[in-house]
C-alpha cells in the first residue's frame, strides 16, 4: 500500500465553469511555499482513467514551464464534466542523500500532481466537487527511520511546516470549504506530523 500523502479539497455547489479559477488558485500557491512557479505538464483523462488521454502536453522544467493560468486555459479549452484534469508542478523539500560516502541533505524539486476528479465521478459519489493534490511519499517529508542530528532535525521541521503552510494556503486561496490530508495507510497524519515535529526539537 502506498504511503503517498494526499490533500483533498472540497467545493460544494461548484459550477463547472468556475473550475479553472480554482485550479489556477491551487497551482499558484506552490511558488509561495517552496514550489515552482510554472507547471511542468498537464494531462486530460477520460474519467475511467483506463482510456488514453484526450490531451497531454509536457512544457518542461524551470523557465520552459507554463504559467498556471496558461496551463489551465489550454487543458480546459474543451471543458467537459466527464474529464479529469491533471497538472504536474515541482515542489521542493529537504531530503537526505545517502549514496555518497557521507550522507548529505539536499533540497530538490519533486513533481506533485494536482487533479480535478471530474463532475460525473463526484456526483456518483454524492460528494461536492473535489481537487486532489498527490504530494509525496510520507517518508520523503518526515524522513522516518533516520536518526536525526541537529541539522537533520531542522530540515525535517522545515518540511513539516512547509507542508502545513501549503495545505492551509491552497484551502484559503481556492475557497475550499474543507480539506483533508491523508494517506492510504489510514494512520492519523496529524499525530504523525506532530510526533515527528516534536521529535525533531
Amino acid at each position: 500500500m502506498s504511503d503517498t500523502l494526499y490533500l483533498s479539497l472540497w467545493y460544494p455547489n461548484l459550477r463547472l465553469e468556475a473550475l479553472p479559477a480554482k485550479l489556477s488558485a491551487v497551482l499558484g500557491e506552490f511558488a509561495k511555499h517552496g514550489g515552482e512557479p510554472r507547471v511542468y505538464a498537464v494531462t486530460v483523462w477520460p474519467i475511467r482513467w483506463t482510456e488514453s488521454p484526450t490531451f497531454q502536453r509536457v512544457y518542461g522544467h524551470g523557465e520552459r514551464g507554463a504559467e498556471p493560468a496558461l496551463a489551465v486555459e489550454e487543458s480546459l479549452e474543451n471543458l467537459h464534466e466527464d474529464y479529469a484534469y491533471e497538472f504536474q508542478i515541482g515542489w521542493s523539500l529537504w531530503e537526505i542523500e545517502t549514496t555518497g560516502e557521507q550522507p548529505r541533505w539536499m533540497r530538490e524539486p519533486r513533481l506533485v500532481r494536482v487533479t480535478d476528479t471530474g463532475r460525473s465521478l463526484t456526483r456518483a459519489l454524492t460528494r461536492p466537487m473535489a481537487i486532489s493534490v498527490s504530494i509525496l511519499a510520507r517518508r520523503a517529508v518526515l524522513e522516518e527511520g533516520i536518526e536525526l542530528d541537529s541539522v537533520g532535525a531542522r530540515h525535517v521541521e522545515e518540511n513539516v511546516r512547509q507542508l502545513i503552510e501549503l495545505t492551509a494556503a491552497v484551502e484559503k486561496a481556492s475557497g475550499a470549504t474543507a480539506r483533508l490530508l491523508w494517506s492510504e495507510l489510514g494512520e492519523s497524519l496529524a499525530q504523525r506530523l506532530a510526533a515527528r515535529l516534536g521529535a525533531a526539537n
